[in-house]
């Protein structure tokens, strides 16, 4: 049994030469791990980081110019909209004024149509009054003749007609 306990130890032992060789080896993997490998991947991640930290720079100036850009249409919007309704209503004053005027021209031409039909409705009147004299006369002198016999003289007659058809118009 002690062989395989001396064995055991020799093969689980501690050896110093053998603890240097290898803490010997691992510092020399690591210089040659962080020389090839370390340096090239902490480039990689780094120049990684500054295209990422630039998309969202500006991504952020984007967001920043295009919130400006909102803003500026909305004003200009506004002011549109805003003109659009002055537009609309100077249209509407105007039309209303047109409207005003139309108005006016009709009613004055109303007024002249009206004024002509009174002067022709009076011409008519007078004309009228006229024939009817003028038969009421015809008539009258006949009528005078043949009451009274004899022969009427025209300004006799025409002072009888107009003292019957002043009684007659009143």
């Amino acid at each position: 049994m002690s062989v395989v306990i001396d064995a055991f130890e020799s093969f689980v032992g501690v050896n110093v030469w053998t603890m240097i060789f290898a803490w010997c080896n691992l510092l020399v993997l690591y210089l040659f791990l962080k020389k090839i490998l370390f340096k090239p991947m902490k480039n990689m991640i780094d120049s990684r980081q500054k295209e990422v930290d630039d998309m969202y720079e500006n991504a952020e100036s984007a967001e920043k110019q295009a919130n400006e850009m909102k803003v500026s249409y909305e004003e200009k919007l506004n002011k549109a909209n805003e003109e659009s309704e002055e537009i609309l209503r100077t249209a509407l004053r105007r039309a209303q004024l047109k409207e005003e005027e139309i108005l006016r021209d009709a009613q004055n031409e109303a007024a002249r149509i009206y004024d002509r039909a009174q002067e022709q409705i009076d011409l008519e009147k007078k004309r009228a009054l006229s024939e009817v004299k003028d038969e009421v006369s015809g008539m009258a002198i006949e009528i005078a003749g043949a009451v009274i016999g004899r022969e009427v003289s025209e300004k006799e007659h025409s002072q009888f007609i107009d003292s019957f058809i002043d009684s007659v118009g009143e």
